[in-house]
């Protein structure tokens, strides 16, 4: 591999960015090509798919060979709240291939008695994240009903352009968390991802149902990433 390439992919990796290496099997030629990039013809539709799915492999596309090889983040979920929908989401995403992060600073909650092996932060979100920032290969579940905690970490959450923005509430408390992330200088565009109630609606009754939900539909927008704006294109 061309040394300039290589030292390219490496620091989109160390910076958590999704790359791919598109060679033409014919002639030995490679580029990099960052997610979002644009690519013309059939090459460009078989790199967002790539991108989507994470696979690597070889490609026929406008009349030429290609290796595809994708180097995607490790996809994460933080959830902000240590409550019992999290006791069951936790040990889920981590099946799924999800690593989770639990912020709570409510520390009768934030215990590893509750949470064994999970990575655990019972501080404040804006403490956390400060060291641990989000970006778009992150997932974010607000779940502790409680502004003081779970707003900060929308708002930050937006701004960071996570894939999946999920927060718990019926739709009149929804409203006020969107008054209120207005306030913080959110734009419409931005709080109109947010995904509330969260969750699949699949009639999701208990924690552990309304943890499935809302994996679910983690998944699907992780599986998803781009269609949405294609689809407002054509």
């Amino acid at each position: 591999m061309d040394r300039h390439l290589l030292e390219r992919l490496n620091a989109a990796r160390r910076e958590r960015r999704a790359a791919m290496l598109v060679t033409d099997l014919a002639s030995g030629a490679g580029r990099l090509v960052g997610e979002g990039e644009p690519v013309t013809g059939d090459l460009g539709t078989a790199v967002s798919r790539a991108f989507r799915t994470g696979n690597s492999g070889t490609v026929e596309a406008d009349g030429q060979t290609f290796f595809l090889n994708v180097h995607l983040p490790q996809p994460r979920l933080v959830v902000i709240g240590a409550v019992h929908i999290s006791q069951a989401l936790a040990p889920m995403a981590k099946v799924a291939g999800y690593p989770v992060e639990i912020i709570d600073p409510r520390t009768a909650f934030a215990t590893p008695e509750r949470f064994p092996d999970v990575s655990l932060e019972a501080e404040w979100p804006q403490d956390v994240l400060a060291r641990k920032p989000l970006d778009s290969y992150t997932a974010i579940a607000a779940v502790t009903h409680d502004p003081k905690i779970d707003d900060f970490a929308l708002k930050s959450a937006l701004d960071a352009g996570c894939f999946y923005i999920g927060a718990l509430g019926s739709r009149k408390t929804h409203a006020k968390r969107v008054e209120r992330l207005l306030v913080l200088g959110a734009s419409a565009e931005q709080v109109a991802r947010i995904h509330a109630p969260i969750g699949l609606d699949i009639g999701a009754a208990s924690p552990s149902e309304i943890a499935v939900a809302v994996l679910a539909q983690i998944i699907h927008a992780f599986r998803s990433r781009g269609l949405e704006a294609k689809g407002a294109a054509a």
